[in-house]
């Protein structure tokens, strides 16, 4: 199964300069080293979100849970990187009660 409406999925820019990328936020900032290794930047935020894009749609989702905010998919599969390198990671997104539009929660190392 691949994520509904992934061609249309939402990634804010502030859920990666200001987590994903944060080397200072309490949470991402192991994350923001993880994702820097591979040629990631804050810079250059628009590379890393058109990557989560592309894993979103190119890669089959792994898992589904139904919560009262709505449905959330995780997306496990290799994250094309600015080295080349493509890592295999999770990326979790959320299609929101009322919405068909999918948004990114968060992404990691599997």
């Amino acid at each position: 199964m691949k994520l509904p409406n992934a061609d249309k999925a939402r990634i804010d820019k502030t859920k990666i300069t200001e987590y994903l990328l944060s080397k200072s936020h309490p949470d991402g900032c192991s994350k923001a080293s993880f994702f820097y290794q591979f040629g990631f930047t804050v810079e250059n935020w628009e590379i890393f979100a058109q990557s989560l894009h592309k894993h979103a749609i190119e890669n089959d989702v792994a898992k589904m849970v139904e919560s009262e905010y709505g449905s959330r998919y995780s997306i496990e599969g290799n994250l094309e990187t600015p080295d080349g390198r493509n890592p295999e990671v999770r990326s979790t997104w959320i299609i929101e009660k009322h919405s068909a539009i999918p948004r990114l929660i968060t992404a990691h190392p599997k």
